[in-house]
């Protein structure tokens, strides 16, 4: 779309229009071609699946709740367990279940050495899966 001006020289200067015919001619072959394919897109095939039972999953596995007090006293679940008698305990848990767990929840001002003890025990007694329980707090 030119554009007169009112100099006397009668030379026009071009002009920089955009020209919307290419650019709406290319949308509207995409929208057509999007048409046609998105249909295609969610075609499924139709199977009829053979039928088949299950066994269902295997138990969790024996986990073993070892508690580590302030004052360096050591429970399994609620029960208070002294330091010599720690390793056997993990042995007749480990002989009852192979794979079993070990959670190891320690004060936070337990020592280090009590907490090192216990784990060492139960490495001897072969256990393998050993995970410490923190309670999540706000970084500081």
């Amino acid at each position: 779309m030119a554009m007169g001006s009112f100099n006397g020289t009668g030379s026009q200067m071009p002009t920089a229009e955009i020209n919307m015919t290419p650019l709406v001619d290319v949308m509207l072959v995409l929208l057509i071609i999007f048409m046609i394919t998105a249909p295609l897109m969610t075609h499924s095939v139709k199977v009829d699946l053979p039928r088949a039972t299950s066994t269902p999953t295997p138990d969790k596995p024996l986990t073993l709740q070892v508690a580590i007090t302030a004052d360096n006293a050591i429970f399994i679940g609620s029960e208070a367990i002294d330091v010599g008698s720690l390793e056997g305990r993990f042995r007749s848990a480990v002989a009852a279940d192979a794979n079993v767990e070990l959670h190891l929840k320690a004060d936070r001002a337990t020592r280090y050495e009590t907490v090192a003890e216990t784990m060492s025990a139960a490495r001897r007694a072969g256990l393998t899966k050993i995970g410490f329980v923190t309670q999540p707090g706000a970084d500081e």
